[in-house]
């Protein structure tokens, strides 16, 4: 009797729609046209540098007189095929296009007049919309800057984390603007990326960042029932055993937003202070019944 040898259908990659193309397309070019405005309208006329390779880019524009825009480019070159092979191909096409328009923008805008002299605010505005820049491009799935692309492949032959990494590239890159441009425009420019940095996630996590909450009480019915009522939120119960006490325990389990934390906090305490209770902070929520509201 011969065995019959049945093949399982290959999962098929699910395109994305026309709209979700045009979205994505869109919201990267408005993050490099934002880029653009930042280095050239803010930092660069200032002698204020950013992190990465944009850093060594505006470094090297200043030292050869070459355009900033074809820095960008060359300089990020080496990293589309690295991303295409580390992370993907919509990546790497989202990362090329983005750092194309960044590239032409940056021409285009150069001959503009910078929209301040005083390096402190070039160094917080600039800051600000280069973060915003930089956040909607990472937001919708490119890349402005080759070095998180190297830092992860540093990570795979390396103790040392992405984080580490990036954070060691740049601290050397900026440092480097010191003996460029003078060791004030190099604290300048550590401002301006620290600024740009924490624009980054207010940008890719939004004003209203979701955080989970576990919470461990013997009056969880009482705790959860006031959380539906007064937060609107919905709360799952999961069974739990104090490691301990071998105890059964209820764990109440929920998703707020930033703005209702002080209050989920609030509704504790006022129930059972003693009540243990940990809130973390989450990236992205999808499904279920959680959707953001405004908080009164």
């Amino acid at each position: 009797m011969e065995a019959e040898m049945i093949q399982k259908p290959k999962p098929k990659h699910q395109a994305l729609s026309t709209r979700n193309i045009i979205k994505r397309t869109f919201f990267i070019f408005v993050g490099a046209v934002f880029m653009a405005v930042g280095l050239e309208a803010f930092l660069v006329p200032n002698q204020v540098i950013d992190g990465g390779i944009v850093g060594i880019s505006i470094i090297l524009a200043h030292l050869t007189g070459v355009k900033l825009g074809v820095y960008l480019f060359v300089c990020n070159l080496p990293f589309f095929f690295i991303g295409y092979k580390q992370i993907g191909k919509t990546f790497a096409i989202s990362t090329l296009f983005a750092v194309s328009v960044l590239s032409l923008s940056t021409l285009l805008f150069h001959s503009l007049p910078a929209f301040t002299t005083d390096t402190l605010l070039a160094a917080v505005f600039g800051g600000i919309i280069l973060g915003i820049g930089v956040g909607l491009v990472i937001r919708y799935g490119g890349s402005l800057d080759g070095t998180e692309i190297l830092a992860i492949l540093f990570n795979k032959r390396t103790p040392f984390s992405v984080g580490e990494t990036i954070m060691f590239f740049n601290l050397f890159i900026l440092g480097s603007a010191g003996f460029v441009f003078g060791w004030d425009r190099a604290m300048y420019s550590l401002m301006a990326y620290f600024i740009a940095f924490k624009t980054i996630d207010v940008v890719i996590q939004g004003l209203d960042e979701s955080k989970s909450a576990w919470i461990i009480s013997d009056e969880f019915e009482q705790i959860g029932e006031t959380i539906l009522a007064r937060l609107g939120r919905g709360v799952t119960y999961l069974n739990g055993e104090g490691g301990y006490t071998g105890d059964d325990k209820k764990v109440i389990f929920c998703v707020i937003t930033r703005l209702e934390e002080a209050k989920l906090k609030a509704i504790v305490e006022e129930i059972d202070s003693g009540a243990f209770f940990a809130v973390a902070s989450i990236s992205e929520v999808k499904g279920g019944r959680f959707k953001k509201r405004d908080i009164h």
